[in-house]
């Protein structure tokens, strides 16, 4: 049996401004700070061995400080996988001490298109509330310029079952430390959720969603 952590980052910056991020590169807010380590306060004593992030700061973030909690002695490495950055990467230390740590842009979050960097409420005060309710929380239509919650799942679920379901097929236990839109993709395939039952899920920021998986078959703990 191997089980599986999926982790809302907490609280954006922007999250606390109510603006629309998206693939904005935005940190954490000194409350999702606190979130992230309680989080790792949760899933301390679950041994993980290995951690998957979006191309975002916010999901790195919440992934490492979490880990900062761990009762493992096992150290978090970002892997780079071209480039100079790969290069000074290498080093000579035991695997068996480190915990990779692979970042994906197929994890990012929603992309919004011309609402990011905008205000929620003066987006609803300038389109209306039924418009808005639309672009944020209807399964295929997507904001201008942007991606729709389908469009989304169709670049998460693929990464997942590529990337992320060999490792637990071979027992390993996983964290993924990405957003809200990725991972209700992401729930809404490994539970078997319809369009309407995804489009109700909420996934708190930094509160751990943790699954036993086992015969290709997930049950969340």
């Amino acid at each position: 049996m191997s089980k599986l952590i999926l982790l809302r980052h907490g609280q954006s910056v922007w999250n606390q401004y109510n603006f629309f991020t998206g693939w904005v590169d935005i940190p954490l807010s000194h409350k999702g700070i606190d979130e992230s380590f309680r989080a790792g306060e949760v899933i301390k004593n679950i041994p993980i061995d290995v951690i998957f992030v979006s191309a975002l700061i916010r999901a790195q973030m919440t992934a490492f400080l979490a880990m900062t909690r761990h009762n493992g002695k096992k150290t978090p490495v970002l892997l780079h996988k071209e480039g100079q950055e790969k290069n000074w990467a290498e080093h000579n230390a035991d695997p068996e001490m480190l915990i990779p740590v692979h970042a994906a842009s197929q994890l990012n979050e929603r992309m919004y298109g011309v609402l990011q960097g905008l205000n929620k409420q003066e987006m609803v005060d300038k389109y209306g509330a039924e418009q808005v309710h639309q672009w944020r929380r209807s399964y295929d239509v997507a904001p201008p310029g942007g991606e729709s919650l389908k469009m989304t799942a169709e670049r998460a679920i693929p990464y997942f079952h590529g990337s992320v379901a060999p490792f637990l097929q071979s027992g390993k236990n996983v964290l993924i430390s990405a957003h809200g839109n990725s991972l209700r993709a992401i729930v809404m395939f490994i539970e078997g959720l319809n369009q309407e039952e995804v489009l109700n899920l909420e996934l708190n920021t930094g509160e751990p969603r943790i699954y036993d998986y086992e015969g290709n078959v997930f049950k969340r703990t």
